[in-house]
């Protein structure tokens, strides 16, 4: 039986990004909240010193930072009629585990979405017409806007410092900007990031060939920078390990630089770590949360009990808990019924090599940062005519070559054996004058038969089901992930590059090989309960005393990084929540 802890007004279940934005806001409003999260406990100076941080083995191949499959992990399949296996080894994505979730191995690319993002399946059908669209997407509207989200996408953008320049400025277009982004109350806090010779050729390239680049957003400081909350941050030192890393250099934006040193010294704040929540609490009528069960190192339970509960965890951890504790419809497919699981998406990366001639080009891609680079947007979205293509959908293209690490950064030219003394001659030839990859980052839109559910077989260490992952490429995504990447090649050749290999995704969906950790829905949002989990405060439909943060809640995934809309939807709820829940605790929205 469990053990009774003393009650608490507010009960966060993960301390990343959002779980951390939500208890410092209701904190302020002088609440008693308690964080419970999985992994260990992370401090920028003591767990990434710089003397030791650097370490590519250690945490890129290693996995340091990262949950464990053995922990706890999910059974995949790509198609309904096939059997899940459990995942064994991370590969297309990477789950966090610890104090800062994701916000700690982040690049830190900070991105608005397109006001159309919000509306899409409205946006989409006025232009194109509803015969246009596949008959199995699910795309739907947010059921908020980018003009009610923009105030508190500009307070994250200050929290983190983000450098960059912005491209449209309360209406006005501004040169060496976004054209395409919607309009900023305000410029970036910083100024964008210096460039190094091989992203500044590649904007060349691009602006001659007609289009408007621009730095990436980024949340690497391009100086020293005090942030609302009075914590300083550094600037950077492009040393090239930020993805998979966190940076002792507080050079960084993550929960550990810009918000909880704040909050851990609140008499009103509180956290556990290494202890993982089973399942939240309900009530005899199943229409109130009474606190959550969680259990820690020693195997001890122990029940939690508050007023209020906010599942803070990632994206698919949020589904899982909601389905283990009750909370909503579980989705079929089958009979096009439920919402739990629902619109379940990833992202559709792509990349183009680009092989230049050493005796021209020196690229060091070794002095780099995790958010630099030029990007344009003229493919995003629908930012451009999808009539005659044949798709929707689209994604930023962007030289943004982060590292030159020695263990995964060795590319060499097509038809160069894959070891031995010419593989190495290649990797000695080629390291200073490649561009590796850069970034065809396109969206991954809804679809019915891709989802998530309870596995009927596999079971995790405290006799839950695990989560099943059902998701595959449709031909949507997979037209304008070759549409993008012939774009990418068309620049890179005008780089000058003397060879390019093109790699457009292809499908099926592929566990094995990483593409982001942007994993999204499951949880959406939304005005109708018969095709949402969380109405457009991010507050539970079935129980309205649980909000659920984070980009479970996205209906589908844009052509963007996914950070900076899931704490502008942070700060967004907790605001709802101060100004009007706490007034009157009930249904923010009529179901």
């Amino acid at each position: 039986m469990a053990r009774k802890l003393p009650r608490k007004d507010v009960v966060i279940i993960g301390l990343g990004w959002t779980g951390s934005i939500l208890a410092n806001e209701l904190t302020d409003e002088g609440l008693d909240v308690i964080a419970i999260e999985r992994g260990p406990w992370r401090d920028a100076p003591t767990e990434f010193p710089p003397t030791y941080a650097q370490d590519e083995l250690r945490y890129h191949i290693r996995h340091e930072l990262f949950l464990r499959p053995e922990q706890n992990t999910f059974t995949f399949r790509n198609k309904m009629d096939q059997t899940a296996l459990p995942i064994r080894t991370w590969g297309a994505f990477m789950p966090p585990n610890g104090v800062g979730g994701g916000g700690v191995h982040w690049n830190a690319e900070t991105w608005r979405f397109l006001p159309s993002d919000f509306v899409l399946r409205t946006h989409l059908t006025e232009r194109y017409g509803a015969s246009f669209l596949p008959d199995d997407m699910t795309i739907q509207d947010w059921g908020v806007t980018y003009d009610e989200l923009e105030p508190h996408y500009d307070r994250f953008e200050h929290l983190c410092g983000t450098s960059g320049m912005a491209g449209n400025l309360r209406g006005t277009i501004r040169e060496g900007g976004n054209p395409f982004e919607g309009p900023r109350s305000r410029p970036y806090p910083n100024p964008p990031q210096k460039q190094g010779f091989g992203h500044t050729l590649w904007a060349k390239a691009a602006r001659d060939l007609g289009y408007k680049p621009f730095p990436q957003p980024s949340g690497n400081m391009s100086q020293a920078y005090t942030n609302p909350l009075g914590l300083h941050l550094g600037p950077c030192t492009y040393c090239g390990f930020c993805e998979w890393f966190g940076c002792g250099n507080y050079s960084k934006a993550s929960p550990q630089t810009t918000i909880l040193p704040v909050l851990i010294r609140k008499p009103n704040f509180s956290a556990r770590d290494n202890c993982e929540v089973t399942h939240i609490n309900l009530d005899r009528t199943g229409k109130n949360a009474t606190g959550v069960t969680f259990v820690d190192t020693s195997n001890v339970e122990w029940e939690q009990p508050a007023d209020l509960v906010i599942l803070a965890a990632f994206s698919v951890f949020n589904v899982q808990m909601l389905l283990n504790s009750n909370i909503g419809q579980p989705y079929d497919p089958a009979a096009n019924s439920g919402v739990v699981g629902r619109n379940f998406t990833h992202q559709a990366t792509s990349a183009v090599n680009g092989f230049f001639d050493k005796e021209k080009f020196n690229f060091n891609p070794f002095i780099a940062s995790g958010a630099i680079g030029m990007c344009i947007d003229e493919f995003n979205g629908d930012n451009f005519d999808h009539g005659p293509l044949g798709f929707v959908g689209g994604g930023y293209l962007g030289q943004v070559q982060t590292n030159g690490r020695p263990i995964t950064t060795t590319l060499v030219p097509p038809g160069t054996p894959k070891w031995g003394a010419q593989w190495k001659k290649a990797v000695a030839d080629n390291y200073l004058s490649t561009l590796a990859g850069g970034s065809i980052h396109s969206s991954f839109y809804s679809y019915r038969d891709v989802y998530l559910d309870r596995d009927p077989v596999y079971k995790d260490r405290f006799g839950r089901p695990m989560m099943r992952m059902t998701i595959d490429f449709h031909d949507n995504e997979l037209k304008a992930a070759n549409f993008l990447t012939d774009k990418y090649a068309e620049i890179v050749k005008a780089m000058g590059a003397r060879q390019i290999e093109k790699k457009p995704r292809k499908g099926p969906y592929d566990i094995t090989t990483y593409q982001t950790t942007h994993l999204n829905g499951g949880a959406v949002m939304g005005t109708d309960p018969k095709t949402s989990v969380v109405n457009r405060y991010l507050q539970s439909w079935d129980v309205p005393n649980v909000f659920v943060m984070g980009a479970s809640a996205f209906p589908q995934n844009a052509g963007y990084n996914p950070t900076g809309t899931v704490c502008a939807l942070a700060y967004w709820s907790a605001d709802a929540i101060r100004n009007q829940y706490l007034k009157n605790p009930r249904p923010l929205v009529d179901a």
